[in-house]
């Protein structure tokens, strides 16, 4: 089971959660968030964050508010000796948290938008690439294919040191190192695009909006 919460941010709501619901975090995190110049930024952090509480609180029954987040070399956030797994994702107005305890996980959320196709061609495959450019609305296909990538370097933990051209999307799979990764789309807003990633295939995904 793999249980994933979103929200959208709100200027109207700012205030109250930088007042009432960021103090409850350690400071190093407070000045994180404080830190941010616009509002946008600084609200998708926190409410990263507060999904991930509430998931853990809903679904364990675990209070992780004080629990210290760890980083490894690659930027990849988790939980020290913790059979908790999970990851966050902010696109537009967006912000989607995945958290399991089934295998390392990652998700990618990305909105749809205007952007030079073109340029980023170097990184996918030749096969990625030709459905790319062959489809009927290649924007919605580009962004297909690159939050699929982006779920499963996330997954990996190894990040954008793994090239997005070293390992292709087939049929919601993909192999890195002889290691193969799972792929479900979650269907969010007709504006975005967004995959989770496991190392194992999984039938039961529970999505929750805030």
């Amino acid at each position: 089971m793999v249980h994933i919460y979103h929200t959208q941010i709100s200027k109207e709501d700012h205030e109250y959660l930088m007042r009432n619901d960021l103090r409850k975090f350690p400071l190093d995190f407070q000045e994180k968030i404080k830190r941010y110049k616009r509002w946008q930024d600084a609200q998708l952090s926190l409410m990263g964050r507060l999904l991930l509480l509430r998931g853990i609180q809903e679904i364990y029954n675990l209070d992780y508010t004080n629990k210290t987040i760890f980083y490894t070399e690659y930027n990849k956030p988790y939980f020290n000796q913790d059979s908790i797994h999970f990851n966050i994702s902010h696109s537009g107005n967006r912000v989607i948290c995945a958290i399991t305890k089934r295998s390392e996980v990652g998700i990618d959320i990305e909105k749809i938008s205007n952007i030079e196709i073109d340029d980023f061609e170097a990184q996918f495959s030749r096969n990625e690439w030709s459905k790319i450019t062959h489809s009927s609305n290649q924007k919605k296909t580009f962004f297909d294919y690159w939050a699929q990538k982006e779920a499963v370097i996330k997954s990996h933990g190894h990040g954008l040191t793994i090239p997005l051209k070293s390992f292709e999307i087939s049929e919601n799979t993909t192999i890195i190192n002889n290691q193969k990764f799972y792929l479900n789309e979650i269907k969010i807003d007709e504006e975005y695009k967004c995959y989770l990633s496991l190392k194992l295939s999984v039938d039961e995904i529970y999505i929750k909006q805030i």
